[in-house]
């Protein structure tokens, strides 16, 4: 059974960073493209970034381009979201995302999600 299990979530101020992480049991890991989705209150699971299986090529949604960076580390079969310059409007469940290729990610055509963690930016 795939388990995708996601960390690093939490308060935060404006302007502050927070590093999400998802280690993930699929195998190969290396072979998989992966990403990061969120859910705020009474909106619907949205696409914010994706990888590609040997991090040769990234994709983000507009709202964190510049302030958001997607990598991996397949030695360890994890995945990491560092959030930068953080904004109220950032505040969501993060979820973690895995699919057979980026571009199914970015889609929104994935395979297994993570349970999510909470990130909550405060004005």
């Amino acid at each position: 059974q795939v388990q995708l299990v996601e960390s690093g979530g939490g308060l935060v101020q404006a302007g502050g960073s927070l590093r999400l992480s998802c280690v993930a049991s699929v195998r190969p890991f290396s072979t998989y493209g992966m990403g990061w989705f969120r859910q705020a209150p009474g909106k619907e699971r949205g696409f914010v970034a994706a990888i590609s299986s040997s991090s040769g090529s990234t994709s983000y949604a507009d709202s964190v381009k510049g302030r958001f960076t997607i990598s991996r580390d397949n030695a360890k079969n994890t995945m990491y979201l560092q959030m930068n310059s953080l904004k109220p409007e950032d505040t969501a469940v993060y979820y973690c995302a895995v699919a057979t290729d980026m571009r199914r990610v970015v889609r929104g055509t994935v395979n297994y999600w993570g349970q999510g963690t909470q990130v909550t930016v405060s004005s």
